[in-house]
């Protein structure tokens, strides 16, 4: 739609809609069948999978107008966000992080954390190269396909989840 923000670099597969208030930052990669509506943010380099679905509205109502209650969800850079999955408005996906196929995301979601169910429950931390690096809080996890090494931060990692 007009007034909508897609960065350079970005690929939209078919049936994408990005609304006027929607932003999608430089290299995204957007695939079938997602609607990107108001108040959804994709930093730089977000892949969502087909058939992925944003809302924007907490509770809505055919016959009520929430135009003004549009709620934002921030989706960080370089995350993944897999095919079916549903994010309800309002959480951050941190920078990295992966949401596995068919979840439902609910909560805010760390930086590098995996993320799978219904609804969405941590399930490990993944690299920025996308390789599982682990399943439990560890003050250190080092990745076996790029070597790329991480400390994490218990009491960050536990925030809002399990």
């Amino acid at each position: 739609m007009a007034g909508a923000r897609v960065g350079a670099r970005c690929v939209l597969g078919q049936n994408v809609f990005v609304a006027a208030g929607a932003v999608v930052g430089d290299g995204c990669r957007v695939q079938n069948n997602v609607s990107i509506y108001d108040g959804v943010v994709l930093a730089d380099d977000v892949f969502v999978g087909p058939s992925a679905v944003f809302t924007n509205v907490r509770r809505p109502r055919a016959a009520v107008s929430r135009k003004g209650d549009f709620v934002t969800t921030h989706v960080g850079r370089g995350a993944t966000i897999g095919a079916n999955a549903t994010i309800v408005c309002g959480v951050a996906i941190g920078e990295h992080a992966f949401v596995g196929a068919g979840a439902v995301v609910t909560h805010d979601v760390p930086a590098h954390a995996l993320v799978t169910g219904v609804p969405a429950r941590r399930a490990g931390w993944v690299c920025v190269c996308g390789e599982r690096i682990g399943s439990t809080i560890r003050k250190r996890i080092s990745c076996a396909s790029c070597a790329s090494r991480y400390q994490i931060v218990p009491s960050a990692a536990r925030r809002g989840w399990p």
